[in-house]
């Protein structure tokens, strides 16, 4: 079974920066395209940032372009999601997933039903 536990997120101010964590443990790290999803409160959880297996693929939402960088370590089985010049809208719980069977090491996952394994969040408020 595998497990994905997030951390660094916190309260920070308009413009500020934070990077947050997701490490996995329970299966083959390395294998699993992994993606950073949000849920603000009333709202559906949507897709912030992906970044294909092999780590040479990655994407991003329109919305943090330019502002979000995702990686990843093999070697720390851990993925993680640089944000700067960070918005009062990127309030949200911050979620990690892992995505299994990706045979294209390029390939980014971007819909939420096409993610195998989920953290349980990481809450990131943003104030103005």
């Amino acid at each position: 079974q595998v497990q994905l536990v997030e951390s660094g997120g916190g309260l920070v101010q308009a413009g500020g920066s934070l990077r947050l964590s997701c490490a996995a443990s329970g299966g083959a790290f390395s294998r699993y395209a992994m993606g950073w999803f949000r849920q603000a409160p009333g709202k559906e959880r949507d897709f912030v940032a992906g970044i294909s297996w092999s780590g040479g693929g990655t994407y991003y939402t329109d919305s943090v372009k330019g502002r979000f960088t995702i990686s990843r370590d093999n070697t720390k089985n851990t993925v993680y999601l640089q944000m700067k010049s960070l918005k009062p809208e990127d309030t949200a719980v911050y979620y990690c997933a892992a995505a299994a069977g990706i045979e294209d090491r390029f390939a980014v996952v971007t819909g939420t039903g096409m993610y195998d394994y989920w953290g349980q969040g990481t809450q990131v408020t943003v104030s103005s």
